[in-house]
């Protein structure tokens, strides 16, 4: 798991923020419509914020989620190499 990443994610994001503002600063890795999708199956980050139509992300429920799923992603990756 990249730590400096997730530091430097915690540096930048507000407190609150749209998946539109999280799939910029993750460089287009989610687009909004990933993120509303994993939402809807109920694997996207746990803690949401909803006003009106628009969705908020809490920045450390976002910031965990995230970095469980780059842990994920890594440990898939040594598994299919030592395959």
């Amino acid at each position: 798991m990249d730590i400096d990443l997730l530091q430097k994610l915690r540096r930048e994001l507000p407190p609150v923020f749209t998946r539109q503002q999280a799939s910029k600063l993750i460089g287009g890795l989610y687009a909004p419509g990933t993120l509303a999708n994993f939402d809807s199956r109920g694997d996207g980050p746990p803690r949401r914020v909803r006003i009106g139509r628009r969705i908020g992300y809490e920045r450390d429920a976002f910031l965990a989620w995230l970095g469980e799923r780059m842990k994920s992603c890594a440990e898939n990756a040594t598994q299919s190499a030592a395959a």
